[in-house]
């Protein structure tokens, strides 16, 4: 048992974790910006953990049962009644550590840092985080496991696809509602089950279709479901294929339709949350209206989004955090939701 860090060590390991997430999401730390304090730092440690799993299961350099393994090694480290230390996970990094080091990777080598921050929260908080982050590492190696003899994910049916969305965005949102919890005295103001699960299934499903190319070139991975493909005359094999440009094309439309079926229970979980606390609800409406915005820009351009990753114009954005920094209330989520998907704000 090495000796507790100084409270000056912890300050420096505590702003790192700020830096550390602005460096591997601007998106997610625009919303931790709108959060006060302490639900802040309990998001941002939250997130970090949950990225160094997400930047295990993407690192497309180690072979697939050996990243599953090294997640099952995570989920034993980060659970309290188990033997496994965080000195043992940080070697097992280092042992895997690709010859191109990217700023994720950079980041889980400092995960012992995480680590430090997260053991001074209060055990609900604690508890809170490590319960998510274990249930996203053990279904992430699930679908390392399952799909090892591909080299990378080869999702089948939308069914499978909603399974995988759950452990890698649901597990998120399943973050904020437990730390609100452990926030909010007046328990009456969490989000349904339901509509928490329609918020991530929203969010990671545009993510999804905008990043097509991407998780295929970087990561080995098609999310498109092999029997929606098979539709338009398709296959896995066959993503990149000059021939089936307008198939996928429509796949992907597809994709974005069947996310944005989750809007209204995504807008329900919005508007349960409570208003002028910690910045809760801007932190959360933020990414629920890019997604929006997203899938508006998908719609338009599912022919380019076959080749290259969709994104929002950086001005629509900062209109969209500005707004979020002046606060607001659950009656200005439809008016705004309606002027991301018209386009206001690009102008």
């Amino acid at each position: 048992m090495t000796e507790s860090p100084n409270r000056h060590s912890l300050r420096s390991d505590l702003d790192w974790t700020f830096e550390s997430v602005e460096s591997v999401s601007r998106t997610f730390a625009l919303s931790i910006e709108l959060l006060e304090k302490p639900v802040n730092s309990w998001i941002c440690t939250g997130y970090l953990l949950c990225r160094a799993a997400d930047t295990i299961e993407d690192e497309s350099t180690i072979p697939p049962v050996a990243r599953a393994e090294l997640l099952e090694l995570y989920d034993r480290v980060i659970d309290p009644e188990r033997p496994d230390d965080i000195s043992h996970f940080m070697r097992e990094v280092a042992k895997n550590r690709p010859k191109t080091v990217s700023t994720d990777w950079e980041v889980l080598e400092e995960t012992d840092r995480v680590f430090r921050v997260l053991n001074t929260f209060s055990a609900d908080v604690q508890e809170a985080i490590r319960t998510v982050v274990r249930e996203m590492s053990i279904g992430m190696a699930k679908f390392l496991r399952r799909y090892a003899h591909h080299g990378g994910l080869r999702i089948q049916t939308i069914d499978e696809l909603e399974e995988y969305c759950w452990y890698v965005a649901g597990t998120v949102g399943e973050l904020f509602t437990r730390l609100l919890s452990c926030s909010n005295a007046d328990k009456r103001s969490e989000p349904d089950t339901d509509d928490v699960r329609s918020f991530a299934l929203l969010l990671q499903l545009i993510n999804i279709a905008k990043d097509v190319p991407v998780d295929l070139r970087t990561e080995n991975n098609v999310y498109l479901p092999a029997e929606w493909l098979a539709d338009e005359g398709v296959n896995h094999d066959a993503i990149e294929n000059p021939a089936k440009h307008d198939a996928v094309a429509t796949v992907i439309r597809r994709v974005v339709e069947h996310a944005e079926s989750y809007t209204d229970g995504a807008r329900r979980a919005l508007t349960t949350l409570p208003e002028n606390q910690a910045g809760m609800l801007e932190a959360t409406t933020l990414p629920y209206l890019l997604a929006l915005g997203t899938a508006r820009e998908l719609h338009a351009r599912a022919d380019e989004a076959v080749e290259s990753a969709v994104t929002l114009e950086r001005a629509e954005v900062a209109a969209l955090y500005s707004e979020m920094r002046e606060g607001i209330t659950h009656h200005d989520i439809d008016p705004m939701s309606e002027a991301v998907k018209r386009g206001r704000y690009t102008q």
